[in-house]
């Protein structure tokens, strides 16, 4: 269905834990040091850099060195397959929800009402 169903599923798993999702927030705006992020939480640097490991895997950030430094940046662009299928499910859940409105109508079914007494 998707060019690549493996990046929507990595980005999935990716995201699916919430300091993954929080880094990226972070790091949605501007481009973060590796000990910066590693502030904002209460874990070891060693947990944060396993979770930036996991989204830089998934092409949801991107890394840069500078000397013994590294700096992370979202990647939009890694979010792009993601959006395309989540676009794709809405879409197929209002086509769904339209066929079964146009079938009440066509049957005769009454509309819900929302008069109140």
């Amino acid at each position: 269905m998707f060019e690549d169903e493996s990046q929507v599923d990595d980005a999935l798993r990716a995201l699916a834990e919430p300091r993954r999702r929080a880094i990226l927030r972070l790091v949605a705006a501007d481009e973060l040091a590796a000990g910066e992020i590693a502030s904002a939480f209460d874990v070891t640097r060693t947990a944060i850099s396993q979770h930036l490991t996991v989204l830089k895997d998934a092409g949801l950030v991107s890394e840069r060195r500078a000397g013994t430094r590294r700096f992370y940046r979202a990647r939009p662009e890694g979010l792009a397959g993601l959006r395309d299928f989540l676009d794709a499910m809405w879409s197929d859940a209002l086509d769904v929800g339209r066929r079964l409105v146009e079938a009440d109508r066509a049957t005769g079914a009454p509309e819900a009402s929302s008069d109140v007494a």
